[in-house]
């Protein structure tokens, strides 16, 4: 179902090439998540929609870019699709109510990584962040 890149005689196939990508995939990763930290902590400063709407998408793109960290030779397909189904999976879990689960998300790190309850609009908010990171990172591929 993952697929991996077939161009292995290209850059991919190249050990250094590899690790310059995952670093560079890292530092997006880190910020991507200042930016979500941003979007929430400064949410009475931003428009209505960005506040409400901004820091799931970012939590879903920084859920891509550390996919592509670890996946770096698979398609962006593969890599947008398994971020789907993690962010998806996530959202889900939130239907499960728990006390020790419940306990984990009364933590901020917790509340950040697991969410505290369902909501369907945060479907829309993970595939909207995730359609463009990926949406980035074809416009970084053509450059």
């Amino acid at each position: 179902m993952l697929e991996k890149d077939r161009n292995t005689s290209g850059d991919y196939g190249n050990t250094d090439f590899q690790l310059k990508q995952r670093l560079i995939y890292a530092a997006t990763v880190l910020l991507t998540m200042l930016l979500g930290l941003t979007s929430r902590a400064y949410a009475e400063v931003l428009p209505d929609f960005v506040a409400k709407h901004a820091g799931d998408a970012l939590w879903a793109a920084m859920i891509y870019f550390g996919f592509r960290v670890l996946f770096v030779r698979y398609k962006l397909f593969s890599t947008m699709l398994l971020s789907l189904l993690f962010c998806y999976g996530i959202e889900f879990s939130q239907l499960i109510q728990t006390d020790w689960l419940n306990g984990l998300r009364s933590t901020t790190l917790g509340a950040l990584v697991l969410g505290r309850g369902f909501l369907a609009m945060d479907l829309l908010r993970y595939t909207a962040g995730i359609i463009l990171a990926v949406s980035l990172e074809l416009i970084a591929q053509k450059k």
